[in-house]
């Protein structure tokens, strides 16, 4: 579960975007509106988890019950989760014979962050519709 939940990481989902910036063309363009999407997501997220200030997953004494690192105490919605989809909902709308492999990677990471304690359900839900969300917006500005 670890490692599938590292996808959904800054490393994976900017490492997609700037690696596709070398080709030139239409793969550089992508590139770019991966990582538009990533960033339109990911600044969704931080003013949602800012507002919302949903606590993490914990035990009835206020403990935590995650079983990796957390990177903040706000919980929804899932952050992995977004970018995950952002990134797998842009090469798939511009690329749709890539959906059969990024959707259902991008939907084991938000499973992973539930299965690993730091997120309910409903806060994976609302990563991907926010990441869903920054790729809508990113294609029809970049694409």
């Amino acid at each position: 579960m670890r490692w599938l939940t590292h996808l959904g990481g800054a490393r994976v989902t900017l490492g997609t975007g700037v690696a596709l910036l070398p080709f030139g063309g239409a793969t550089t363009r992508l590139g770019l509106t991966v990582l538009l999407a990533n960033a339109l997501s990911h600044a969704a997220v931080q003013i949602l988890k800012r507002t919302v200030v949903r606590a993490r997953p914990c035990d009835p004494l206020g403990r935590s019950l995650a079983i990796v690192d957390l990177p903040d105490p706000f919980s929804f919605p899932s952050g992995h989760t977004a970018a995950a989809v952002s990134v797998a909902a842009t090469l798939t709308l511009a690329q749709p014979l890539l959906g059969p492999v990024l959707v259902p990677l991008a939907g084991l990471v938000g499973y992973s962050r539930v299965q690993l304690r730091v997120h309910y359900l409903t806060d994976v839900l609302a990563g991907a519709g926010v990441g869903l969300a920054g790729a809508i917006a990113a294609l029809q500005f970049l694409g």
